[in-house]
């Protein structure tokens, strides 16, 4: 089930001095996945040593699609430069942005260059190693999304671009966070697998087209180690889930975008693939704003 496309309570304050990759040897381990319960911070837990341990590994594999100084909304490969879902970039000039889940700040590298002021935050101090390696001169802060560590009304705007929102048992606690943090008339835009795929096998294959689950099974996909320890977790929340959630959070819902298969992307990513981007919906991208 694993639907790995993370852009993902301390201050980072040291400069990187080198763009040379960072490298852990990985340890060997081989979880067994299951769906059961898991809570909010057996779910924070888990995640964050997930991604501790395997940032190397996704920037590796994924840094060259991603870029350095991208804004991408998923598998897909929708560009923000033309989604424009933050608003045109001419108005993003002297904005304060919160970019949630930003793992290597690809991202906020761009928004860097629009004009605007980005703070990234994520989870995993590994991956804002990554976001150091490759520098850029915004803050870094590793948080957990349901504790945002600012003031009321401190952004313009936030995004997250596969960011947190999949992985968190309580949706609308991160979501109240991001209300909370916004100025009056803020917009927050954030994108995760789409619901949908929960019913299809994770393959990018014509084996990832019949229907396997039901889709409104909301029970987590976790992967836990021989003592029962989640070491991974996502879960799973349906369209009309992530609509209440929003409206429960006080933001509105301006629009939701299912990007469409682009014929120039001919990736695979993970169960992502031209094959099934071609028939089903990959990505769910939620515009909300807070009045």
């Amino acid at each position: 089930m694993r639907h790995l496309f993370r852009c993902s309570a301390e201050r980072i304050a040291r400069k990187s001095t080198t763009r040379e990759p960072i490298i852990q040897e990985p340890e060997p381990f081989e979880p067994e996945a299951t769906r059961r319960a898991a809570g909010v911070t057996e779910s924070s837990r888990a995640n964050r040593g997930w991604w501790d341990r395997n940032a190397d590994e996704y920037q590796i594999e994924h840094g060259t699609f991603l870029g350095d100084d991208r804004f991408v909304w998923g598998p897909e490969g929708l560009d923000e430069v033309e989604a424009e879902l933050l608003g045109p970039a001419e108005d993003l000039k002297g904005k304060d942005v919160l970019e949630i889940g930003a793992g290597a700040a690809q991202c906020s590298r761009w928004l860097t260059a629009q004009g605007a002021r980005p703070v990234a935050l994520d989870i995993s101090h590994r991956q804002l190693q990554h976001a150091l390696r490759i520098g850029g001169a915004f803050p870094r802060v590793q948080a957990d999304a349901g504790m945002l560590p600012f003031r009321d009304g401190s952004f313009d705007l936030a995004c997250s671009a596969y960011g947190a929102l999949p992985f968190v048992a309580d949706p609308v606690l991160v979501l109240r966070e991001v209300h909370r943090v916004l100025r009056p008339g803020g917009r927050f835009v954030f994108s995760v697998t789409h619901p949908i795929r929960w019913a299809f096998p994770d393959e990018p294959g014509p084996e990832g087209l019949s229907v396997s689950a039901s889709y409104f099974d909301r029970t987590p996909y976790v992967e836990q180690d021989d003592q029962g320890r989640a070491v991974y977790v996502e879960h799973h929340r349906t369209l009309g889930d992530r609509v209440r959630d929003i409206v429960a959070s006080g933001l509105r819902l301006v629009d939701l975008v299912e990007p469409e298969w682009p014929v120039w992307n001919t990736s695979e990513w993970g169960g992502w693939s031209p094959l099934r981007g071609g028939l089903i919906p990959g990505t769910a991208i939620f515009v909300c704003a807070k009045d």
